[in-house]
């Protein structure tokens, strides 16, 4: 009995190293299936970036979430050739935020007719479907993605009117003082632009969301203007993009709303320090906490401005303005030399109001009516757009008309991403830290480890 024992301890002793060895793998194997199965199910993504090129922005983040429904994505390339793996990437972005966002391949090389259907002429394009409507992509980036989906998402797209016809700013104009680099901002929020001359149509379409005016260089013609102002007794919102000079027949559209326009022109001493070289240069740097100047930062540079008194016509409310700097005046005299100003002639000192935004309650529907005056037009123009915080005073005074159809904020502009730039000690110490810091780590450690068996 006793030798049984022993032989049975002998042999046990025998297979305990294997058995032991056995189940570590299978623990191990258990362990990185149950590892895998939770990652499956409860997905994490990190963006260890420095620009945050894999993330969607905040604009994107909060125009996705407003998706009631399925959105669907086709891709009009490979999914296998380099084109098809960098549209993927972008849009992996939108699948982490919404994992229901479907994504589809189609080669149009293999499926002429679908890319036909969908007005697709090269490869690389994309078709966005969304409650039964859809748009096809030629540009592709996150501002064209997100701005296409914001249009989907809108069912009832906004109509502005623009005012033409006798030589106002063109919303589809190239000119530097024409507005088509604005109007392609409102486009591609899904704002529908029209032009119109009240000279051939009998009155403004009621379906306008707002009508956008400018200093005409012909004088509106009678019955132009009484269209006008019906449209504004109407309850219509109006963007009044002012300058210096005669209205030309928008005298009794200041009469209406009750403005108060001081004469000459606003210099600034401040355009300065904006490299501006010009002083007659309205400065709007600093914004009220307010519906009006909202998310506003960056000052906005408002080149031959008028400034306005704090008056408006009985039933209209003052609902806000913005001011030039406190360094600014109206001047009245020549624009040449050296200026200053003087009192005598009624030059007021700054700040002075150079943005009105005046509301009035209509009790027929419970709307309110909005309108906003500017004293310059030549902000939004074509050359001036893109200087300082123009674009975005100009989206932001959108955003006030609009009201509760507030314009959806799109991703900015992409940049390009700085290089990375290393100084002569920061790459002395990567090339040391390769080559003797780490292999030195590495040897400390196995020579730890066998010096530890050794004496195991």
């Amino acid at each position: 009995m006793k030798r049984l024992t022993s032989l049975l301890r002998t042999a046990l002793k025998g297979i305990e190293r294997p058995l032991v060895d056995g189940l570590f793998v299978a623990l191990l194997f258990a362990t990185v299936i149950a590892a895998g199965w939770l990652i499956a199910q409860d997905d994490r993504y990190w963006d260890w970036t420095s620009a945050r090129g894999n993330t969607l922005t905040a604009e994107s983040m909060a125009i996705i979430e407003r998706l009631e429904a399925p959105l669907r994505v086709t891709v009009f390339s490979d999914a296998q050739n380099p084109l098809g793996k960098t549209i993927d990437r972008l849009l992996a972005r939108y699948r982490h935020a919404r994992p229901e966002i479907e994504v589809r391949y189609v080669d149009p090389q293999r499926f002429p007719e679908q890319a036909r259907d969908a007005k697709v002429s090269i490869a690389g394009q994309i078709m966005l479907e969304y409650q039964g409507r859809r748009e096809t992509l030629s540009t592709i980036g996150e501002r064209e993605i997100t701005a296409a989906i914001a249009r989907l998402g809108t069912t009832r797209a906004p109509w502005v009117a623009v005012l033409e016809g006798h030589g106002e700013r063109k919303i589809d104009g190239e000119g530097a003082a024409d507005l088509s680099r604005f109007g392609q901002e409102l486009k591609e929020r899904g704002y529908l632009l029209r032009s119109l001359d009240l000279a051939t149509v009998a009155e403004i379409p009621v379906n306008t969301h707002l009508t956008l005016v400018s200093n005409p260089q012909i004088a509106l013609f009678p019955g132009e203007t009484e269209r006008l102002a019906r449209y504004l007794d109407q309850g219509g919102n109006l963007l009044w993009l002012m300058d210096p000079g005669e209205p030309n027949g928008l005298e009794a559209l200041a009469d209406q709303l009750g403005i108060g326009i001081l004469p000459g022109t606003l210099v600034d001493a401040d355009a300065a320090r904006f490299e501006s070289e010009t002083p007659a240069v309205a400065v709007i740097g600093e914004f009220p906490a307010d519906a009006l100047a909202e998310g506003l930062t960056t000052p906005a540079l408002l080149p031959g401005a008028v400034g306005f008194e704090t008056r408006t016509a009985p039933g209209w409310t003052l609902a806000g303005f913005l001011s030039s700097s406190a360094q600014s005046w109206n001047e009245t005299g020549r624009l040449t030399g050296k200026l200053f100003r003087d009192e005598v002639v009624g030059e007021q000192a700054g700040p002075l109001p150079v943005v009105l935004a005046l509301t009035r309650n209509l009790p027929e529907d419970g709307r309110v009516q909005r309108v906003l005056v500017v004293g310059d037009g030549d902000f939004l123009s074509n050359a001036q757009l893109g200087a300082y915080g123009n674009r975005a005073l100009g989206l932001q005074l959108l955003r006030w008309l609009s009201g509760e159809d507030a314009l959806p904020a799109l991703p900015p502009y992409p940049q390009p991403v700085p290089g990375l730039t290393l100084s002569h000690n920061r790459r002395l110490l990567l090339g040391a830290g390769t080559l003797m810091l780490l292999p030195g780590l590495f040897l400390a450690a196995g020579l730890t480890m066998r010096w530890a068996r050794s004496r195991s």
